[in-house]
């Protein structure tokens, strides 16, 4: 977390240093025929610097970030050898193991597309979930309840989390984009146009999609194979089916029904808020047979 903080105040320092940066006046160039007068060119309008490129504090906020992200694997892994079994069985787990996945995603991105302007975003996230998870939700490493006692442990929880990293990812640049379609100055300037941000929201938002429908056929046959029955109008598994229709309908309404824009956005971040809302306010509150994904 201590390393975290140092990387979100890196990122920070960067956001501010761009913010401050001027937009320079692009030069005017007018095409005129052989022999003919040379006209005064108008003033070009102001356009975004040319080192739109990430500078110093975020090249030093990625380092931070990826060193930060490897101690946090590590901690991950040795839950996992301190329990005898993968570190996903409860909630404190379950926060550990979700927001070292969405910074991995974060991280390895960096392979497919620069994505560091959602440092701050990604750095800010974790350090809090993980305060919270800490503070809230911890728990000695504890043996499997019969029901977790399963591979499907291992593949469906991974591939929900995995799902989790991609959304959220997606969230980060769908705010970005809403910010950026009001207001068009500062660090804003040389961030990608908002078509771009939810171009790039839509491609992690279908990824994540695909994860969140096999974690959800994967938890019906674990149903089955645990409870003898593949739905049983769980809490849990209403609210896993919820978060699916809600981001069905951000890929289908934005592919056929062309929902671009703000709503496209808007969409995206209704479904990221019932990814918390049934990491929080589900496991916590409501009864069923997940109770042991809470403490």
């Amino acid at each position: 977390m201590a390393v975290y903080t140092f990387a979100f105040i890196a990122y920070a320092v960067d956001v501010a240093r761009r913010s401050g940066s001027k937009p320079v006046a692009a030069e005017a160039r007018v095409l005129v025929g052989a022999g003919a007068p040379v006209e005064s060119a108008a003033p070009a309008a102001p356009v975004a610097p040319a080192a739109a490129k990430p500078g110093r504090g975020a090249r030093i906020g990625y380092v931070l970030t990826v060193l930060a992200w490897i101690l946090h694997v590590a901690g991950d892994v040795l839950r996992g050898l301190s329990a005898g079994r993968v570190p996903w069985a409860n909630m404190y787990e379950f926060a550990l193991t979700g927001v070292a996945v969405i910074v991995g995603v974060f991280v390895l991105s960096r392979l497919w597309r620069d994505l560091n302007f959602l440092g701050v975003f990604i750095t800010g996230l974790a350090t809090v979930f993980l305060g919270l998870a800490t503070v809230n939700f911890y728990v000695a490493p504890t043996p499997l309840p019969p029901a977790l006692q399963s591979y499907w442990l291992v593949i469906h929880v991974f591939v929900a989390t995995l799902a989790t990293g991609f959304f959220a990812l997606g969230s980060g640049l769908s705010i970005l984009q809403l910010i950026k379609e009001r207001r068009d100055s500062g660090f804003l300037r040389s961030l990608p146009s908002p078509v771009q941000l939810e171009d790039l929201a839509y491609r992690v938002g279908v990824i994540g999609f695909i994860c969140w429908t096999f974690t959800l056929i994967a938890g019906a046959v674990w149903a089955e194979h645990a409870w003898g029955r593949y739905w049983g109008w769980d809490t849990k598994e209403v609210w896993t089916f919820v978060i699916w229709v809600i981001y069905a309908g951000y890929v289908h309404a934005r592919a056929t029904r062309g929902w671009r824009g703000s709503r496209s956005a808007w969409l995206q971040l209704i479904g990221f808020a019932a990814i918390l809302f049934n990491y929080s306010v589900v496991n916590l509150f409501f009864k069923g047979l997940h109770a042991y994904s809470g403490l």
